[in-house]
């Protein structure tokens, strides 16, 4: 009995490793300068609970758990396309103009999603801003659709990423 159980618990382990084999992880980052200081591209961008205020995809961002800008914050992003996404706060150091969250749940092709924000300073009146974010997609099996590989995952983060930068440039510069 004592092998029995012993090959089971192996498989287990094997097939659960498989998976996660099967879904590297990945990771995208985007950067892009702004023509304005960093404190003021930190202060567009700080409050956990505004996003809506500067990603074009965004149409409400509440909280509704936790309090504002406090580790274990969680977010509730809700897109123009009605879709939602659960977002937790995991760190928060305004200092280093810096936060870091993860995905609960929510839409996007992706799933062991953890991501950091950053501003920092690119020289007198301009910035810099990093949007960096790690995962998997979320159909981690051997054989993901065309629509839910690693690719689609990769190129949705980096248009979320791409589509919220540019539009803080436009914010910030006025353009």
């Amino acid at each position: 009995m004592k092998i029995v159980r012993a090959i089971a618990l192996t498989m287990t382990v094997l097939a659960s490793g498989y998976c996660v084999a099967a879904a590297p992880k990945l990771h995208v980052t985007q950067t892009i300068e702004i023509n304005a200081s960093a404190h003021k591209a930190w202060k567009a961008v700080e409050s956990f609970d505004a996003l809506n205020t500067w990603h074009p995809a965004v149409a409400k961002d509440e909280i509704i758990e936790g309090t504002n800008d406090t580790v274990g914050a969680v977010r509730l992003l809700t897109l123009k396309d009605g879709g939602t996404i659960k977002e937790k706060l995991l760190a928060f150091e305004p200092k280093a103009r810096k936060f870091r969250y993860a995905i609960i749940e929510g839409v996007l092709p992706v799933s062991d999603y953890t991501s950091t924000l950053t501003v920092t300073s690119a020289g007198k009146g301009r910035s810099t801003v990093t949007w960096s974010g790690h995962f998997r997609r979320k159909d981690t099996g051997d054989s993901p659709a065309d629509n839910a590989n690693d690719k689609s995952a990769t190129d949705a983060i980096t248009g979320v990423y791409q589509g919220g930068l540019q539009n803080l440039k436009k914010m910030l510069e006025g353009g």
